[in-house]
This record gives structure tokens, sequence and C-alpha cells, in this order.
């Protein structure tokens, strides 16, 4: 059963530019309850901070100096960092490396990072010497402490950070004392309690394709966060062949299997974000095994001949419409 709509309610939209794409965050308020240019100032701080701290596009923030550093001593790095980092090793070890943080130099070389080199295809020299220089293993966190085993290793938290956005802007607003609520950064998104109408918030999944938007599902994912992984609008074509953004760390080259998207419900959306990556790397059947053996609720959408092929974990299946 629902609540009623509450006449004393409203429905605030606040959005900007963050990360090099969109925010969208829908409150329901109590008339007035609410300071909301001090909020969005707020907001805006706390991503500019976010930004600072882990972009790679921004050649003064925390990160680019730490990866543009030769330095193989510990460097003591943020909090927010901290945070972002240690939850990436986590899921790259519990995921057998299908996570790594450490693959920017692979991203850049197929022409998908902050470089935007030629669309071409990378000669296998290149390819090698790029494997050479990544690997998790070369990366170690101690409390505070992050240290890199090799001068050239880089960090890149772009299949995560904008995860971690969401949660921070969550946590600023429910100490705001706001219990309604949807944030969404690029896609990802968190929600909370209920729309102005006294319903639940509800979610499309879009149907995995190039050319339109479409609504594939429609979800209740009740307080929780929402994030997707696909492959199905950052690529490019060359030789006849298609090249996703998502590199698969074991073979250095974009994914090559029929998956297409991870929808991923978890109450973190850093490790919604996160986890969707890792199963979007490890293809359908991979994926679906290791969404079942975590107990993670995942939706997996694989292209076949005939169309969409789904695959949906029992943890998913009560957040279905």
């Amino acid at each position: 059963c629902f609540p009623s709509k509450d006449p004393n309610k409203e429905v605030i939209l606040l959005q900007g530019l963050t990360m090099g794409t969109t925010y969208n965050i829908k409150l329901v308020v109590k008339n007035d309850s609410v300071k909301i240019d001090t909020l969005q100032r707020d907001i805006d701080d706390l991503l500019k901070q976010v930004n600072q701290e882990m972009s790679t596009y921004i050649p003064t923030s925390e990160l680019s100096l730490f990866n543009k550093s030769q330095r193989t001593e510990p460097v003591e790095i943020s909090r927010g960092l901290q945070r972002v980092i240690k939850e990436s090793i986590r899921i790259g070890q519990m995921s057998g490396g299908m996570l790594d943080i450490t693959i920017g130099p692979l991203v850049n070389l197929w022409g998908f990072g902050p470089e935007n080199r030629p669309e071409i295809v990378p000669s296998r020299e290149a390819l090698s010497a790029t494997k050479a220089r990544i690997g998790l293993k070369y990366l170690s966190l101690q409390g505070n402490k992050l240290t890199k085993a090799i001068p050239e290793l880089y960090v890149d938290l772009s299949t995560i950070a904008k995860g971690y956005g969401v949660d921070v802007v969550t946590e600023l607003i429910e100490n705001n004392g706001i219990e309604n609520y949807l944030v969404e950064i690029g896609g990802e998104m968190r929600l909370k309690g209920f729309k102005a109408s006294g319903e639940l918030w509800h979610v499309a999944i879009e149907k995995p394709m190039t050319e339109v938007r479409s609504v594939h599902q429609i979800l209740v994912p009740k307080d929780n966060a929402v994030a997707t992984s696909g492959d199905y609008r950052n690529y490019f074509e060359a030789d006849g062949m298609r090249f996703s953004h998502i590199i698969d760390p074991d073979t250095g080259k974009p994914i090559n299997h029929k998956l297409v998207s991870v929808t991923v419900i978890h109450p973190s959306s850093m490790t919604a974000d996160g986890l969707s990556t890792a199963m979007m790397v490890m293809g359908e059947d991979k994926a679906f095994e290791f969404a079942n053996q975590h107990d993670i609720a995942a939706y997996i959408i694989s292209k076949t001949e005939d169309g969409f092929k789904e695959k949906i974990t029992v943890k998913f299946m009560p957040y279905l419409k």
C-alpha cells in the first residue's frame, strides 16, 4: 500500500554538469523545508571535489598527479580517493581481475580515453608493450597510503567514479533530512522513498540498441542504486569490425561476445557501477554464474540472431515491475 499524495510536498529538480556528463536530482520535500540554492551549491561543490580527486581529464587532479609521478614510494591520498580505490581493488579481486582500474593505458591505446587517439586498431607490438604496464598486482593500498610497484602505472576510475559521485550526493541529501529522492549522474542512479504521488520510484532499462532509445524493462528498485554497463553506445568501427570501449584485461582488446548490457541493483551506486562493468567484461555465462555465486541482483541482456535474450538472477526478480 502506498502513502497517499501529500499536498504539502513539492518536487524539486536540480540539474547540472559533472564528470563530462549531466546530473539530474529529484527531491520530494515539504514546502519550504529546504534551502534549495544552498543545497545545489553544496552538491556542485561536492562534485567538483570528486572530479578534482579522481578525474583523468583534469591534469591537476589528485589522481592525475599520482599517475604522472614516477615515484614508487607510498603516497598519502584523500578519503574520497581511498574509498573508491579500496572498493575497486575489492571488486577487482572478487571478479578475478575483470574490473581493473590500471587498464587506462589500454583504454587510451584503443582511443577511448582522454587522449582520444585516432580510431585505428593498435599493432600487436603496441598492445604487448601496453599490457606489460597494467595489472592490479602493481597497486597496493594500506590505510590512506597508495603505492605503485612500477613507475608507469596509471589508474583510471571512470568505471566507478560516477557511481561514487551518486553515493556522496545521496549522503549529502540525507544529511539535509531528505528521505525521498532520485539521484542520477550519467545514467548511474540511486533512489529512496516515494515520489510526490506516493508511488515508489520506477526506472527504465533501455533496449540495448544504438539507433533508437526505447524501454526494454521497467524496474522498481526500492531504496537502492541501479547501474547499467553496456557497449552499444561507445564504440568505433574499423576494417568491417566493431570495437567496444569495454576492454578485457586478459586479452588487452575490446570485448568480443554477445553480452550487450548488464544492470545491477545494490545499496551502493559505486559497487553497482563496478560490478556491472566487471560482469560486462566476463560475457553472458560467466557473468550469470558470478552474479549467482556472489548473490548479486543482476539483469543480463545478450544479443542473438533472433533478437535479445535475458538472464535474470533470483535476487533481481523482486525489482521487476
